[in-house]
This record gives structure tokens, sequence and C-alpha cells, in this order.
């Protein structure tokens, strides 16, 4: 049995994601979630909020035991680049790229 939560189009470069989703993959909840609140990372936010959601599904969706899901899977993949335009030096124009992820967080209970 295992819990998912999905976070799309969350407005932070998947690059970011990535180094935090490293950081507790394979961990219990519990660490899960003290080292999200305590790695200073922008990531974090958006990454503490989607595991309490993966948490709150286990717990009501499908009668896990909350005390004893760990993170089995966590993934990154990119959304949509929104494009946007800066104005440069001799009327020239520079793109700035504002990257999109889609985080995937998947919880099990240890057996």
């Amino acid at each position: 049995m295992e819990a998912k939560a999905y976070a799309n189009y969350v407005r932070i470069s998947p690059r970011k994601v990535s180094v935090v989703l490293d950081l507790i993959r394979g961990k219990d909840v519990k660490l899960a979630k003290a080292i999200l609140e305590h790695t200073p990372k922008a990531a974090c936010e958006p990454l503490l909020k989607l595991l309490k959601s993966a948490v709150a599904n286990a717990e009501n969706n499908h009668d896990m035991d909350t005390s004893e899901l760990y993170v089995s899977e966590c993934s990154v993949s990119q959304g949509p680049i929104l494009k946007r335009i800066r104005p440069r030096a001799q009327g020239r124009a520079f793109r700035i790229d504002k990257k999109t992820s889609h985080i995937t967080l998947v919880l099990k209970e240890k057996e």
C-alpha cells in the first residue's frame, strides 16, 4: 500500500528541487519533516507542504499508520517554461526562462 501526492507547476527550478529531494529520499516521515523545516533552501517550503499532503492522503484515504510511514520514492520533472523578456543595451532583448516543476512524493509503510 502506498500514498501519493503531486505538486504540479511549482514555480521553482527542478534542479533546485532535486537537491532537497535527495536529502529526504528513503527517510521516515518524521525525520524528513525535520530536515525540510531546518534546511535553508527555497524548495523546502513547497516540499514540506507536499509531504504533509501525502501524510494526510495516507491517513484519510488508505487508513495507514502515520508513525510507520517513510518516503519510498520522490521525483521531480520539468514543467512548462515561462518565457520573459528583459530589455538590454542598444535595443536588444534578453530572454529569461522561469522554470516550473512537477513533483511526485510516494509514502509507504514499513513492514
